[in-house]
């Protein structure tokens, strides 16, 4: 069985401040250490719940933050690239695992929420429903048949998981006080709870449905200023709707940030 986790920085357990998680802050280093416990104990869960091969990969900022003599040897590291969330991603995939992840922009108490680009981007949406980023890297594990079975991160994220997903595995390790600040469990009590919804996630992968918008979908999103659509205009298959907001059609989920590179 195999399984892939992408790991996103802003909701990993003991992140409670903004700075923890910017590169040009000394306390990023902290933010580090703290992602590849996380790291750790949800590989450790997969290999317990039955994983033969595990590939993670981190998303944060384009990736970059493993540090790779910390990781459990047992699993194997890759970059994502521009448009390609999860690379080596495919069918022979049993489940995904979005670990330390964050609610959409706009979620009241969600720690740093924000969809993709909290420069940019304020709003995305699939065939109209508004999604953030587990919808975002679902759509695109569904391409290949392959569900997530297992989010984690602030308690905000694991309500977005549920609504979005439907039945998936949750660890909450932390609330969110506003934006910029979070109230965190200790961080064994973090990581228990992590590899125990890993474990309970692979034991159990074969339950889980792959999230499939219908086909072909309309992609909408809403950036932040109008300037930030006209770099757009005449595109093919981009489609103004107003200052702010364009959309296209996409044939398959595969696309689902592609068009926007």
């Amino acid at each position: 069985m195999k399984i892939y986790i992408l790991c996103d920085m802003e909701g990993i357990s003991g992140i409670r401040r903004a700075v923890q998680v910017r590169t040009d802050n000394a306390e990023y280093e902290e933010g580090r250490k703290l992602m590849m416990q996380d790291i750790n104990a949800a590989i450790a869960g997969a290999f317990e719940g039955g994983a033969k091969e595990v590939i993670v990969a981190d998303c944060h900022a384009g990736g970059g933050q493993v540090r790779i003599g910390d990781m459990d040897t047992r699993a194997v590291y890759e970059l994502p690239g521009m448009g390609c969330i999860m690379p080596s991603l495919d069918k022979t995939f049993s489940g995904v695992i979005l670990l330390g992840h964050h609610a959409m922009a706009g979620t009241i108490n969600g720690f740093l929420d924000h969809t993709m680009s909290s420069a940019g981007w304020f709003e995305f949406s699939i065939n109209g429903k508004v999604v953030g980023e587990i919808g975002i890297e679902a759509a695109y594990a569904g391409h290949f048949g392959v569900p997530v079975i297992m989010v984690s991160g602030d308690a905000t994220t694991g309500k977005e998981a549920v609504a979005t997903l439907g039945k998936v595995e949750t660890a909450v390790v932390k609330w969110g006080i506003g934006r910029e600040k979070a109230k965190c469990l200790p961080p064994e009590k973090a990581h228990a709870i992590i590899q125990k919804a890993a474990k309970r996630a692979v034991e159990n992968a074969k339950s889980f449905r792959p999230y499939k918008p219908r086909l072909p979908a309309t992609a909408q999103i809403t950036l932040y200023r109008s300037d930030m659509i006209d770099a757009y205009v005449g595109r093919p298959n981009i489609e103004r709707v107003n200052a702010r907001t364009m959309r296209t059609k996409l044939k398959r989920m595969l696309d689902i940030v592609r068009w926007l590179s």
